[in-house]
């Protein structure tokens, strides 16, 4: 589920807004920008040879950070074998448990599920949970991939597709964000608590369907 989600672009055209710290400094807004540019606005699922990254924040560095991450779990050097875009949040101890100790927020203004575009009320951009695994590169630098986190959709999306990202109000990023506390039950089931009122904002902004793009 959610193979693509945008940043900027979209169905209504969105600008790009760098509310989400560190968003706002001078290096990542120039990031960002020039990613937008050459990805039309669309994060797309990298796979096992393109490089399309699409932008993160995370902390492992020890400070909050912006930058690229390959959107498929990698284990050792290589992207895993199996399907490792989505994360489940009820399968995040037992599959997951070791990139869970590392978290990154996705930021988005939207995300496309069975070809219907998803949004918070005004555009309001938002972050997405996701667990990372560094992996180290020829040149020495890490490369940051990542896995997106999904939970059992709400409201709206719960009439379109069972399974939704697990979206975060800002007031729990900190806590994702925090490298540490330790990526347990506890974590998690924080994380959906948290989750639950602000998911079930989500409004459909273009349905196929509907033949339409709605305001």
């Amino acid at each position: 589920m959610c193979a693509s989600y945008g940043l900027g672009g979209g169905p209504h055209e969105l600008g790009l807004t760098f509310d989400l710290p560190p968003m706002h400094e001078p290096e990542s807004r120039e990031l960002i920008a020039q990613w937008a540019r050459e990805n039309h606005s669309k994060a797309s699922i990298t796979g096992r040879h393109a490089r399309n990254l699409n932008p993160l924040i995370h902390e492992g560095y020890g400070e909050r950070t912006v930058e690229l991450g390959w959107w498929w779990l990698h284990i050792g050097s290589e992207p895993a074998p199996f399907s490792a875009f989505n994360s489940r949040d009820d399968n995040l101890l037992a599959k997951w448990r070791d990139p869970l100790q590392r978290r990154a927020i996705l930021p988005a203004h939207w995300y496309i599920e069975k070809g219907r575009t998803f949004a918070m009320p005004d555009d309001e951009l938002f972050g997405i949970a996701a667990i990372v695994t560094p992996v180290s590169q020829p040149d020495g630098k890490k490369l940051m991939t990542y896995s997106m986190v999904t939970r059992a959709s709400l409201a709206r999306a719960a009439d379109v597709h069972p399974r939704m990202p697990l979206l975060l109000p800002r007031e729990a990023h900190d806590t994702w964000l925090d490298p540490a506390r330790p990526g347990d039950r506890s974590l998690v089931t924080e994380a959906v608590r948290a989750s639950d009122d602000f998911a079930a904002e989500v409004v459909i902004i273009s349905d196929p369907d509907a033949g339409a793009t709605l305001g």
